[in-house]
């Protein structure tokens, strides 16, 4: 798609004849009607939504393959072994996707704000504390506990595989 479009852009388009450029454009329409909204994708993306399982398989499979969580609706027709965080629903009545679609947009804008304003306090605490010279800038620190979580853990783990475990009181048989 990228390609026709810059076959457009930059005239050659211009010296093709006629039929070769409906069938271009015959083509570019095709790709834009199936692929358009991932044309621009730059990642993978962090999770899909699937609102029909059946129907979608081949993206559930995709999904799978790339270890991208899959958040599906799934109806009793449906097999949720495939999906990693399933919402049991009607897959078929436009009211209930609807609902569900609702609350879960509500609650993707709802995340996104919240990172905002957390970002920004990140980024007003770091300004403030690289002004006066202070504490590393909150990213920094992060890092760190990020590489000391994991040793932490394992003394944690290391600590109580040492301590002896308190014998629970044996069940007497009554007389």
């Amino acid at each position: 798609m990228s390609q026709i479009d810059k076959m457009m852009n930059d005239g050659t388009f211009d010296n093709i004849s006629k039929r070769e450029k409906l069938q271009i454009v015959r083509q570019r329409e095709k790709l834009e009607k199936n692929l358009g909204s991932i044309a621009d994708l730059t990642r993978l993306p962090s999770a899909v939504f699937v609102v029909d399982v059946i129907k979608e398989h081949i993206a559930v499979a995709e999904a799978n393959r790339l270890g991208i969580p899959v958040y599906g609706i799934v109806d009793t027709n449906s097999n949720p072994n495939n999906i990693d965080f399933v919402i049991p629903a009607n897959d078929d009545a436009t009211k209930s996707i609807e609902v569900i679609l609702n609350a879960v947009c509500e609650a993707i804008k709802e995340g996104l704000e919240e990172r905002k304003v957390e970002k920004a306090d990140e980024n007003a605490a770091a300004d403030q504390a690289q002004a006066e010279g202070e504490a590393p800038a909150p990213k920094e620190r992060r890092q760190r506990i990020r590489k000391a979580a994991p040793k932490q853990e394992a003394e944690k783990v290391a600590e109580v595989k040492a301590e002896p475990k308190a014998e629970e009181p044996k069940a007497e048989a009554a007389e």
